[in-house]
């Protein structure tokens, strides 16, 4: 069951890079208007590391980011 979180909260990171980038933020600046530390963000992202978070968290990473909470869980359409 580890594994199978480990690659959830690995893809949820894919998507909280891929708004980020969009927004045209970098991850200081998403720290900073989300409330945590850079290096929190930085851990939550990195591609080989699967950090757990709290949905607080999520949330709040989704409202810094103006999507809705549920687009971290839906594929990404770039259209």
């Amino acid at each position: 069951m580890k594994s199978t979180n480990d690659e959830r909260y690995r893809q949820i990171a894919k998507k909280i890079v891929y708004y980020r980038i969009r927004r045209g933020l970098s991850q200081d600046e998403l720290a900073d208007k989300v409330g945590i530390s850079k290096s929190y963000l930085s851990k939550i992202e990195a591609p080989n590391s699967a950090k757990a978070f709290s949905l607080d968290v999520l949330f709040a990473i989704a409202d810094g980011l103006e999507v809705d909470v549920i687009q971290f869980f839906m594929p990404v359409n770039d259209n």
